[in-house]
């Protein structure tokens, strides 16, 4: 009788996503859930297998879900109301196709890889980092990596940019607080000792850079004789963002969702060898031939693109405008940061984007045009391999994507609005909204295995503080138990892997999750590891054991003096 009338109480199929069930499912333990369920012939879970994993919690994945349903794909199609959930402890439904369990809050041990932060182990973390250091993203972007490149910037004496353009978009504050949205100027503008590279390797976009310039010496920040371009850098022109935006309307339905900057079409000029780059302003001769044909060749290829000889004449006097005004700012880039090399001055590189969108080892085709890997600060710069040191790994807490493209542990539904408007999840180069989803360990393991990350930074952890519980995916696996051993370079295989999808059942794909449990406390003014929660500190452990990369820096907020180091 017991078990029939426990069994009457557990929500199956459609009800399961209602709140009032699942405040009850939270009262009932996982594991007398699952024994009840695969007695119950209504509860369409099917067989379940568990396997154990470390610190005494147990994985459970179910195989047939079928009677489960799928939240809503599109989560601004309807408005929410987020304001109670941002005041208090937030449930956030777990993915439908994986449901892992924990039977009880594990106890966290001490990782060799821990340590207390303090203020002077901060200087020592960053004062130990090697002559030529990078930081760089490690899923698809928007990581926080300006922020960590401007505490960085005191203490090297070049920032360098080695790929991507103004589809970049770093926030950053000053002393005084105030933001700063940089997307061609490095993000170590505001140190003053600091000079900014912009490297050959970075696509740039005359109007956005000068505006930039603009910007921040009408907001006192100094630009003269702090930044230097590349000679051999590709210039962006306004025709290459039309071109962009005509080549995302002809894919319809299966357009990449660029931050329609030019950046694509740029970069491919540059690599049919057609395109022209900043030492071409030197010589206003030949110019005009050399622009006429890339606005001759966008012509007769888009139906949609206007051109003439005004255009041209137009473009051409816009141009020895900028020639005139750029010229103090272009150098020898690859001179310039070797003798720094030679002289031995500290080089830190910025990149942009993440390794997730790189051209080679992004989800293609959704992806960005440059490297934004460990191996794009070589060809971007024009160092070589060997004189590269400590890389630093930006990740955050929780893992977001803007546009189109694979997401295999996205929130879909109210889950992923809570956590957009949370972490203030709105583009800084495009404001687009993004989308959200829980910390994908298994990217981020291909991310440090592609780059060799010496450390990681561990961003917004703060955003997390409402979360009763949080969801580590640490696997991919086929429904049969078999484990995908590397991040799958397959589009199909990877949207077979997305949650709460009900076709990744059908394919036999399956996230497998971690549920640890949240820490339900404001952590934005704690400075020392050690003051954090137990939970919030047995999470990040977790992601060091899973990964096998020390994290040393951990953002618990916006501002500089948001960061604990570990």
């Amino acid at each position: 009788m017991a078990r029939n009338h426990l069994q009457q109480r557990i929500p199956t199929g459609p009800n399961l996503g209602n709140a009032h069930n699942r405040n009850l499912m939270n009262k009932i333990s996982c594991v007398e859930f699952l024994r009840l369920s695969s007695h119950s012939p209504s509860s369409g879970l099917g067989g379940v297998c568990s396997t154990q994993c470390s610190k005494g919690q147990k994985r459970f994945t179910m195989n047939n879900l079928s009677s489960f349903t799928t939240l809503d794909s599109n989560p601004l199609s309807k408005p929410h109301s987020f304001g109670p959930y941002l005041h208090g402890p937030i449930h956030l439904q777990r993915p439908r196709n994986v449901v892992v369990c924990s039977v009880k809050p594990s106890i966290a041990t001490p990782s060799p890889l821990s340590v207390s932060g303090s203020p002077n182990q901060g200087l020592s973390r960053i004062e130990s980092l090697t002559q030529v250091s990078g930081v760089l993203g490690c899923q698809w972007g928007d990581e926080g990596k300006g922020k960590l490149v401007d505490i960085l910037a005191q203490h090297f004496d070049i920032v360098a940019r080695c790929q991507g353009g103004a589809n970049a978009g770093h926030t950053i504050y000053n002393a005084e607080g105030k933001k700063f949205a940089l997307h061609l100027v490095p993000s170590g503008i505001l140190n003053e000792e600091t000079l900014c590279v912009i490297g050959n390797g970075v696509v740039v976009h005359l109007p956005g850079l000068f505006k930039e310039i603009d910007g921040l010496e009408s907001n006192g920040v100094s630009c003269k004789g702090r930044i230097l371009v590349s000679d051999r850098a590709h210039l962006l022109f306004d025709f290459h963002q039309v071109v962009d935006g005509l080549r995302e309307s002809e894919l319809a339905k299966s357009f990449i969702g660029t931050t329609k900057r030019g950046i694509g079409p740029c970069y491919s000029n540059k690599v049919i060898r057609n395109g022209i780059r900043v030492s071409d302003l030197r010589y206003m001769d030949t110019f005009p031939q050399k622009l006429d044909l890339l606005l001759s060749d966008a012509a007769a290829r888009f139906r949609g693109f206007d051109y003439g000889p005004h255009v041209l004449k137009e473009e051409v006097e816009k141009y020895k405008r900028f020639a005139e005004r750029l010229e103090p700012f272009i150098a020898d880039t690859v001179l310039v940061v070797n003798e720094a090399i030679s002289e031995k001055k500290k080089i830190l590189v910025e990149g942009g984007q993440a390794t997730m969108l790189d051209i080679d080892f992004g989800t293609y085709p959704f992806v960005t045009s440059s490297s934004p890997s460990a191996g794009g600060i070589c060809t971007g710069l024009g160092i070589a391999p060997r004189v590269l040191g400590d890389l630093v790994g930006v990740v955050k807490a929780y893992t977001t994507r803007v546009g189109s493209g694979p997401f295999p542990t996205e929130i879909l539904g109210k889950g992923g609005d809570l956590l957009r408007f949370a972490g203030q999840e709105f583009g800084t180069t495009t404001g687009r909204p993004r989308r959200c989803g829980w910390l994908d360990i298994a990217a981020l393991r291909y991310c440090c295995q592609i780059n060799g990350f010496s450390s990681l930074n561990l961003t917004k952890l703060d955003v997390l503080s409402d979360l009763t519980e949080i969801q580590l995916g640490v696997a991919y696996k086929k429904t049969d138990g078999t484990p995908i051993r590397s991040f799958p370079a397959d589009l199909r295989d990877l949207e077979q892997l997305k949650a709460c999808s009900l076709l990744s059942l059908l394919f036999g794909y399956a996230v497998e999750y971690e549920v640890l449990p949240g820490w339900k406390s404001d952590i934005s003014s704690v400075r020392n590891y050690s003051d954090l929660p137990k939970a919030a500190r047995q999470y990040v452990e977790r992601i060091e054991e899973l990964v096998g990369v020390p994290i040393h820096y951990i953002g618990v907020g916006p501002g500089r003096d948001a960061l604990i180091y570990k």
